[in-house]
């Protein structure tokens, strides 16, 4: 299947996920947290948009995915629905959305769900597995997400890659064997060594998503800002980007500035014309 048949076919569902999967086809998966950008994402073929919790930090500024609230992904949720025609739109469960109790967590992917997710993405292991069972027999399809857990940032010590040493990699390989039986539709591997993911990748039957975890994947995820190149402070080993955003929208807002302070901005044909009515006075 063409990128060009994928782009005006119907809208990817989680059949069609595994349609691809099941022919070898990579699937490509990006963030969006907003209705402009989802729109060019989804109009430039991209299989699967994430509303990621890193909003927290490429949109709110913060230092980790940690302060994002359920509300958040709510609203954003909302944004990136109303510029999404095909693609399949995924949501992350933010941290504490879904850790302190069942019915919480329950509640809060039916939010996620009611305004426009058509699936949820969780972090951990073996602690989330009955709920991913229960989220997915009430028709919520649920991608588990394990290796680099951004939301256990402070217990992991650090975005650092998980799986270097055999005890480690056998942990990750283990929790990828348990998300499959509790029929996780797919497995988002962040920071994991190329050797383990692609391990992981033979020995489940269901799609792996890779970040920073190298070419054996299912398919890829990358973030939005980071692909595009609009953080020049920011070019890590696993990133490509494929266009220099921050270069161009600088040299773009400064041509602006710079015709408006000169006055070639706004031009005549920039603005409009008052209509002059005549109005005839006096005898003729």
């Amino acid at each position: 299947m063409s990128t060009q048949a994928r782009t005006s076919s119907n809208k990817v569902t989680i059949n069609t996920l595994r349609k691809l999967y099941n022919t070898d086809e990579k699937i490509t998966a990006v963030t969006a947290y907003d209705f402009t950008m989802a729109r060019m994402l989804d109009s430039a073929g991209v299989d699967i948009i994430l509303v990621g919790d890193s909003l927290g930090m490429v949109v709110q500024g913060e230092k980790t995915t940690l302060p994002v609230t359920i509300e958040h992904m709510l609203y954003h949720t909302s944004c990136v629905t109303k510029g999404v025609e095909r693609a399949h739109v995924m949501v992350d469960m933010p941290f504490m959305s879904y850790q302190s109790s069942f019915d919480l967590a329950v509640e809060n992917a039916g939010k996620l769900v009611k305004a426009g997710a058509q699936s949820v993405k969780l972090e951990g292991g073996e602690e989330i597995t009955e709920l991913i069972w229960y989220l997915n027999k009430i028709g919520i399809p649920v991608m588990a997400h394990i290796g680099l857990k951004p939301q256990s940032i402070h217990s992991m010590g650090g975005y650092k890659i998980q799986g270097k040493s055999k005890t480690d990699a056998d942990t990750i390989i283990e929790e990828a064997k348990l998300m499959e039986e509790a029929d996780a539709f797919a497995l988002l591997l962040e920071g994991i060594p190329l050797e383990v993911a692609q391990e992981i990748t033979n020995s489940v039957s269901i799609p792996t998503i890779g970040i920073s975890s190298g070419p054996h994947c299912s398919g890829q995820i990358l973030v939005s800002y980071d692909l595009l190149g609009a953080n020049p402070d920011f070019k890590p080993k696993f990133v490509k980007q494929y266009t220099n955003l921050n270069e161009t929208v600088t040299q773009a807002v400064a041509s602006y500035c710079q015709d408006v302070k000169s006055g070639q901005f706004p031009a005549e044909h920039n603005s409009f014309h008052q209509n002059l009515v005549m109005v005839k006075t006096g005898s003729q």
